[in-house]
C-alpha cells in the first residue's frame, strides 16, 4: 500500500513557505504522494448540501484562502523529485475539458510522469453553475471531459463530436508523458461506481468506514461485470482524516485514536483492497502538520 498526504492549502496556513516546506519534509519522510483539493470559489450563500459532514455544511468560510490546486502543485513539482502529484478530486465542470488536458498535462510533462488525476463531478451548484457547466448535467457532461482529456493526451490530431462539445483536428501539447494520466473518479453514487467501471483508471473514495467501503467495493465489483471491465485493473485510492490520540476512545472513528487502532483500521482497509492511502491531517499550523506526520511515518506506517 502506498501512502499519501493531503499539503496544506485551507485558511493561513496556505503559503509558499509552508507548502515548499511541507512537501519536502514529506518526500524525505518517505511519503508516496502528495495531494490537494479543488474549489475555485466559495459562494457566501450556499444551499447544496456538503456529502462529507453529518450537518451538511461547508467547513470553511468564503474569505478563506484556497489555492488553485494545479497551480500549486506545480509550485510542489519543482521543489521535489519523486512524490507523485495528485487531484482529491478535480472538479471536472470547473474548467473546460480541453484546458484541464492542457495543465494537467503540462503539469505532468514538467514533473516527468508524476500527476493523478482524481476527478469527480462535484456537489456545489452555486459553484458549478456560475463555472458554466448544467448542474443537472454534470454527470454526462464530465463523462465527455474525461473523454476529451484522453484524446487530447494521446492523438495528434485531437478531435471530437459530442452532446456538450464538439471541435475538429486540434494539436494540444505537450502530452503526459506516458500519453495518459491515470484518473481515480470519486463519489460514493452508484453512477460514480459506474463511471469508475467505464471510464476510470481507479476509484478514489472519501471518508468511508471500513463497512461503507466494503460496500462500495461490491458495486464496483458489479459495475465492472457490466462494463466487461478487470476489477482487477482498478487502483483503489482511500481519503482518510487522521487523529493520532494517546488514550482510547469507544466512539472513535475510523483513522482516530491511538496509534494500534490506527494500525487496526488502516490493515482492515488494506485487506479490502486498498492501494493508494491519502492521511489527511488537522492544519493548524505547519509544525503540527509535520508532527503529526512524522508520527504516522515512525509509529504507524512500519506496522501496516
Amino acid at each position: 500500500m502506498e501512502v499519501g498526504c493531503h499539503l496544506p492549502q485551507f485558511g493561513p496556513i496556505a503559503t509558499r513557505h509552508n507548502i515548499l516546506t511541507f512537501a519536502r519534509r514529506m518526500e524525505a519522510l518517505g511519503y508516496d504522494s502528495l495531494w490537494i483539493s479543488d474549489h475555485v470559489v466559495v459562494p457566501y450563500t450556499i444551499r447544496s448540501r456538503y456529502p462529507y459532514s453529518e450537518t451538511g455544511a461547508f467547513p470553511l468560510p468564503p474569505k478563506a484562502d484556497w489555492p488553485e490546486p494545479l497551480i500549486t502543485l506545480a509550485l510542489v513539482a519543482g521543489v521535489t523529485e519523486r512524490v507523485k502529484l495528485g487531484t482529491t478530486i478535480l472538479v471536472l465542470p470547473h474548467r473546460h475539458p480541453v484546458l484541464a488536458a492542457k495543465m494537467l498535462a503540462t503539469l505532468d510533462h514538467l514533473s516527468n510522469g508524476r500527476v493523478i488525476c482524481g476527478a469527480g463531478v462535484g456537489w456545489m451548484e452555486e459553484e458549478i453553475t456560475l463555472l458554466g457547466a448544467p448542474f443537472a448535467k454534470r454527470g454526462a457532461w464530465s463523462d465527455e471531459a474525461i473523454r476529451i482529456m484522453r484524446t487530447c493526451w494521446s492523438q495528434e490530431k485531437a478531435s471530437y463530436k459530442g452532446q456538450f462539445f464538439s471541435f475538429d483536428e486540434i494539436g494540444c501539447f505537450p502530452q503526459p508523458v506516458t500519453k495518459s494520466i491515470p484518473i481515480w473518479i470519486g463519489g460514493h453514487t452508484p453512477r460514480a461506481l459506474r463511471r469508475v467501471a467505464e471510464l476510470g483508471d481507479g476509484w478514489h473514495a472519501a471518508f468511508p468506514a471500513p463497512d461503507k467501503l466494503e460496500e462500495g467495493l461490491r458495486l464496483l465489483r458489479e459495475e465492472c461485470t457490466k462494463a466487461g471491465r478487470r476489477y482487477e485493473d482498478l487502483a483503489i485510492s482511500l481519503r482518510a482524516g487522521i487523529s493520532i490520540r494517546k488514550e482510547k476512545s469507544p466512539d472513535r472513528r475510523p483513522m482516530t485514536g491511538t496509534p494500534d487502532e490506527i494500525i487496526g483500521d488502516i490493515r482492515r482497509y488494506k485487506a479490502l483492497g486498498v492501494t493508494t492511502l491519502l492521511v489527511e491531517s488537522r492544519q493548524r499550523d505547519l509544525d503540527d502538520m509535520i508532527q503529526v506526520h512524522e508520527a504516522f511515518a515512525r509509529d504507524i506506517r512500519p506496522a501496516v
